[in-house]
């Protein structure tokens, strides 16, 4: 099994056995360990759509299709990770000002989580020119959370 089979496999896991009263009784290190696990596995799902509309790899509607929807599933796990004190915890880039503007952070995420559901329908078209038309959108709402939210 490959490192990122691993990483998926233990996320599942994860995401089954956590839920949000357990999350916010977790040890600092360890919501932030669960947080950037998932968020990693996001990476690597959209970074596979991301070479692929480059042209870097051959596109692949069935691995198109998997990732988007890898990506959908974990866009909905993180949020149980971001407890209060976890950004005393463990390293993270995570700025504390995500739990002084809560209501930010949280609208930042659901924006995310709603560019998902396009992006999948935009790889089962297994049109190229179509996912990557959803994939800026999925990148551009990283890149907001990321860039108000993040010490990087």
């Amino acid at each position: 099994m490959n490192n990122a089979a691993k990483v998926v496999c233990g996320l599942a896991l994860a995401g089954m056995a956590t839920t949000t009263p357990l999350a916010q009784e977790m040890r600092p290190d360890r919501a932030v360990k669960y947080r950037q696990g998932v968020m990693y596995a996001m990476n690597a799902n959209l970074g596979v759509l991301s070479r692929m509309v480059k042209g870097e790899i051959p596109f692949n509607k069935d691995s198109a299709v998997r990732s988007a929807r890898f990506s959908a599933e974990l866009s909905e796990m993180p949020w149980d990770g971001f407890v209060p004190v976890s950004h005393e915890g463990g390293k993270t880039k995570a700025k504390a000002d995500i739990w002084k503007d809560k209501a930010q952070f949280d609208k930042l995420a659901q924006a995310m989580q709603a560019e998902m559901p396009k992006l999948v329908a935009a790889a089962q078209t297994g049109d190229v020119a179509q996912l990557k038309s959803a994939l800026g959108p999925v990148a551009k709402s990283c890149d907001n959370c990321h860039d108000k939210f993040t010490n990087e």
